[in-house]
């Protein structure tokens, strides 16, 4: 019998070059759960209640074993991600495979909501005296309420905003203004709507994945996307909707950039407005945004017109709103204030500086912490003066159980280069010292681009059970809630 052949002199065989890669993806998984254990334990015995102003440190939350009607159509939904997601994934026509994620991430969504059951889960989630529609009533007359939104957001201020609706531009309480308008009024319909939109989001993230990177690598993230622990807040906040609004704007700007049609990226710039005026703290797209731009930038040389529909888009709604009498930039600068009036002036900087990125953990799951190790291994093969193949990448040519072995080194760079543009947003926004805390549901939309680079990892299905226990355990143990 002959020994395996070395792939170089001095390099370890193959199989023991895949054996040191698990153990790498195992190494960067373990410090992601001492980061958690870390904010957990600091949490809680460096720092009181009224420090940090969070129930379960870090999350937003207090401890609450329980089960519920959702408990057994959770669990199903996970069994059989995780035994048939990878394959399945692998051989669906691309078409069904969106339809397929969009409606198994909607099942994971809705089980884990209905944990908590119909009105603590959903119904009951945006009608809290914080949420959006507690202030229904005070919509009568909707451009009258536009002008004077701003005289409101201080604490001092007369009949003050509760703090989600002062801390999000109108465009998040006029949506559930409008619903309760049509005749979709209510706590029942609210979590409806904002589940299946919010639902959505995966799919919007696997197009443009696929536009950018290869439909191999799309195909891979599937899985994850669809059964990521996030989704235990995606079903108890706005921030979902928030999310898949800003997720299907990248998506429709990596299709006008690939050649699309120019409506595309007319809807793209619309949506990238909304997306402004949903939350402030979403501008910071504007970094993902900027990635699309320069991963198809050949596409926008070739047709820089596709700039002018773009642009014209995004104009309509900060024009709208700023005709009807809301001021942005007014009522941002207010914001701030605000936030340092209340729990922002008291939680310290110095722990969730830091305890942010545990949250982070949490919803994106330990299998992200190991795709972003290997998110980095792609990006330093591709470093200038090094070759560009295949064997270059440490990470590249083992692909697990899901029986693709074709691998494409520019596809993997175009992939880790868009996951890397999602990483630096929250660096971003969490150094901005805006988000101290409740990042577990402020940082959904930029979560979602992290969750791609799992399409980097082997064996999923190992990593598919470990999202997939956190995510149980979370919604299980933990009463979340605002």
């Amino acid at each position: 019998m002959t020994s395996p052949r070395p792939d170089g002199p001095g390099r370890p065989t193959r199989p023991a070059r895949r054996d040191l890669r698990g153990r790498r993806d195992l190494y960067a998984a373990a410090v992601a759960a001492l980061l958690v254990v870390a904010a957990v334990l600091v949490g809680r015995t460096v720092f009181t209640y009224d420090d940090l102003i969070v129930g379960w440190p870090p999350l937003l939350g207090r401890w609450d074993p329980h089960l519920g009607p959702g408990t057994p159509a959770a669990v199903l939904v996970a069994v059989a991600t995780v035994a048939y997601g990878p394959a399945v994934a692998a051989r669906l026509p691309w078409r069904a495979l969106l339809c397929a994620s969009w409606g198994t991430a909607m099942a994971w969504i809705w089980s884990l909501a209905l944990v908590d059951g119909w009105h603590r889960g959903v119904a009951g989630r945006l009608t809290t005296r914080q949420e959006y529609l507690s202030v229904i009533g005070r919509w009568h007359d909707v451009p009258a309420t536009l002008r004077d939104f701003t005289g409101h957001i201080l604490l001092h201020s007369p009949d003050n905003w509760p703090a989600h609706v002062a801390g999000h531009p109108p465009a998040a309480t006029l949506t559930y203004v409008l619903l309760d308008r049509v005749g979709l009024g209510g706590g029942g319909w609210a979590g409806a709507w904002t589940i299946t939109v919010g639902s959505t989001a995966c799919v919007a993230v696997l197009v443009a994945v696929r536009v950018l990177a290869g439909e191999r690598l799309a195909r891979r993230a599937a899985p994850f996307l669809v059964l990521a622990p996030a989704a235990v807040w995606l079903g108890t906040s706005a921030d979902a909707y928030f999310a898949a609004v800003a997720a299907w704007a990248v998506a429709l700007l990596a299709l006008a950039v690939t050649g699309r049609s120019l409506w595309w990226a007319a809807c793209s710039g619309l949506l990238f407005g909304l997306t402004c005026y949903l939350s402030y703290g979403l501008t910071l797209f504007a970094v993902i945004a900027a990635a699309v731009l320069l991963l198809g930038r050949r596409g926008v040389l070739e047709r820089p017109v596709l700039l002018v529909p773009l642009l014209a888009g995004f104009a309509v709604v900060p024009v709208a709103f700023t005709v009807a009498g809301f001021d942005w930039w007014e009522a941002y600068h207010l914001l701030v204030t605000r936030y340092y009036e209340g729990a922002g002036g008291v939680r310290p900087y110095g722990y969730w500086v830091w305890a942010n990125l545990a949250c982070t953990v949490l919803i994106t799951g330990l299998a992200t912490a190991a795709g972003l190790r290997r998110t980095a291994g792609r990006l330093w093969a591709r470093r200038p003066g090094r070759p560009a193949t295949t064997g270059d990448s440490e990470d590249s040519g083992d692909t697990g159980d899901t029986g693709d072995t074709s691998e494409d080194p520019r596809e993997d760079t175009r992939l880790a280069f868009l996951v890397a543009a999602g990483l630096l947003a929250v660096l971003a926004a969490d150094l901005s010292g805006m988000s101290k805390a409740e990042t577990e549901r402020i940082w959904l939309p930029f979560a979602l681009w992290l969750l791609p680079a799992c399409a980097f990892l082997t064996r999923p299905r190992g990593w598919l059970t470990a999202q997939a226990v956190l995510a149980l355990l979370l919604n299980h143990l933990l009463a979340t809630g605002w």
